[in-house]
């Protein structure tokens, strides 16, 4: 997304300090692959979205509706082949910038994700890599990661928040199976989305945000717990995930924000605090974990231990 300074960073230092590179590519090179996928291909994606998640008849019975998932089966396709040729492992993109596209990828992004594929909104390709890295880490475990945000705050007897995102939540962490919509799409642009419907499972979970501080990288890490959500929403219709921030949401808002984590965040069940702060040695960055010991006050002044650490060891 333009004019979001959070989601940018330094590509070249990117790639020396973690080994990834980062491509930028016109949508016309996309557009070709989407446009080439056939009819036939479609028709057996559909059955494929049919096979694995709830797809009501009366949405398939429904003309637009039902052109509208063809939209996203014919996009997946194309994305797929698109990222499968180039040896990606994660992608990003932005919603002010569609042209020649049918709409913004819903249903084929959240497949995309489950198939293994890392994902960040509005060019964040900093989370789209951590998320690819998180999948990899996870790989054969129980428990999946997703491209998430801080969607909403609930506050009451317990502090909860509401991770979810316009579109894009992998259903590797769904609760049960998923459900296909088509719902009016209206942040970027205006039109009618296929997209995957699922509250995230219960349990355990990590959000990562790794920045730039402009001379090095810094990976945050919450401890969350996530739980099955008191009520239904049917006024939110996007796949979403209710937690607990350990300590607390205000300990840890507050935490979040001096060490300058993002909007956007890693999320995931399938690899530990721990092994994310492994991860981080392993790439020679600062890990700052957020947990059920945190406070403030020493958050702060681990920052402060840090950023005396990490000047001193580039060298006087």
């Amino acid at each position: 997304m333009r004019q979001v300074a959070v989601t940018e960073g330094d590509k070249v230092s990117a790639q020396i300090q973690f080994g990834y590179e980062v491509h930028a590519f016109g949508l016309g090179d996309l557009q070709q692959l989407v446009d080439a996928v056939t009819d036939e291909q479609v028709a057996a994606q559909i059955e494929i979205y049919k096979s694995e998640y709830e797809v009501s008849p009366a949405l398939l019975a429904d003309a637009h509706q039902l052109k509208m998932l063809k939209n996203e089966a014919r996009l997946e396709l194309g994305m797929y082949k698109f990222l499968s040729d180039g040896g990606f492992g994660a992608f990003t993109n932005c919603f002010e910038n569609l042209t020649g596209l049918t709409n913004l990828p819903g249903l084929a992004t959240q497949r995309l994700m489950s198939q293994g594929f890392g994902y960040g909104g509005e060019g964040d390709w900093k989370t789209a890599a951590m998320v690819r890295i998180a999948k990899v880490m996870s790989k054969g475990r129980s428990g999946g990661s997703s491209f998430m945000e801080d969607y909403t705050y609930h506050f009451g007897a317990v502090d909860q928040v509401l991770g979810a995102h316009m579109l894009e939540v992998c259903p590797s962490i769904a609760a049960a199976k998923p459900r296909v919509e088509v719902q009016l799409h209206t942040i970027g642009c205006r039109n009618d989305i296929a997209r995957l419907i699922f509250t995230g499972v219960a349990g355990p979970a990590i959000n990562i945000s790794v920045i730039d501080l402009g001379t090095r990288f810094r990976m945050v890490i919450n401890e969350v717990d996530t739980v099955k959500p008191p009520q239904e929403l049917p006024q939110l219709p996007v796949a979403k995930a209710l937690w607990e921030p350990r300590p607390s949401l205000a300990i840890a808002a507050a935490a979040w924000i001096h060490a300058g984590a993002a909007h956007h965040s890693a999320y995931s069940q399938g690899i530990t605090a721990e092994e994310a702060v492994d991860l981080a040695e392993m790439a020679g960055i600062e890990a700052v974990v957020i947990g059920a010991d945190t406070t403030v006050r020493n958050l702060k002044t681990e920052l402060r231990q840090n950023a005396a650490y990490y000047h001193l060891s580039q060298g006087l």
